[in-house]
């Protein structure tokens, strides 16, 4: 049988050890993608204030590099979310995402990242319809659903990072309107 005629449910019965992935186009340019990273057995111990400062230099280069926006990021004891929005036609998620894991393997040691990444691409008329609001919520409030908070900004491992942009806050009062203000003045045309 050719491999290109199989349907989904085949080629999902022949390796289930991988999650689905769309196509390398879908994670390029000014699409917002929602990514979890999982540790290996829910392995914790790993996240400290020096995982965090750590996480945060090289998110800041996966940014610059990549020509991301990160409006959120939430490290919980096993696992992370990040929200990224790519600023241009160069922007590479997928490519984006394995720099970031590869240089912070060595910090997370010896905890493993799981093998696979779980993303969530949010189309045009999810963005537009409130959805992204809705992913940033679902993201900020893992550490009070988890009960390690009563408040998520009251969890430390929580913030944002736009490159160029290092007093940017999430506990601001205006920090959604100013994050979309900073957002548009980045983005590079088609």
């Amino acid at each position: 049988m050719d491999p290109l005629s199989e349907s989904s449910h085949e080629r999902e019965r022949v390796d289930k050890s991988h999650l689905p992935r769309l196509a390398p186009v879908a994670y390029r340019g000014l699409v917002p993608v929602h990514w979890t990273l999982t540790l290996e057995n829910r392995a914790t111990g790993w996240l400290t204030p020096g995982f965090h400062s750590h996480f945060r230099e090289i998110l800041l280069h996966v940014c610059a590099r990549y020509g991301l926006a990160c409006p959120v990021y939430v490290l919980m004891p096993d696992h992370m979310h990040l929200l990224w929005l790519g600023l241009g036609p160069e922007s590479d998620q997928r490519v984006a995402i394995e720099f970031a894991r590869k240089h912070l393997r060595p910090e997370l040691a010896p905890a493993q990242w799981q093998h696979q990444v779980h993303d969530r691409v949010l189309r045009d008329n999810e963005t537009l319809s409130g959805a992204f609001l809705a992913v940033a919520n679902y993201i900020l409030q893992n550490p009070v659903r988890a009960g390690l908070v009563a408040r998520w900004q009251d969890h430390p491992f929580t913030g944002v990072c736009v490159a160029g942009y290092p007093d940017l806050d999430l506990r601001q009062e205006d920090y959604r309107g100013l994050f979309w203000r900073i957002h548009h003045r980045l983005i590079q045309p088609h």
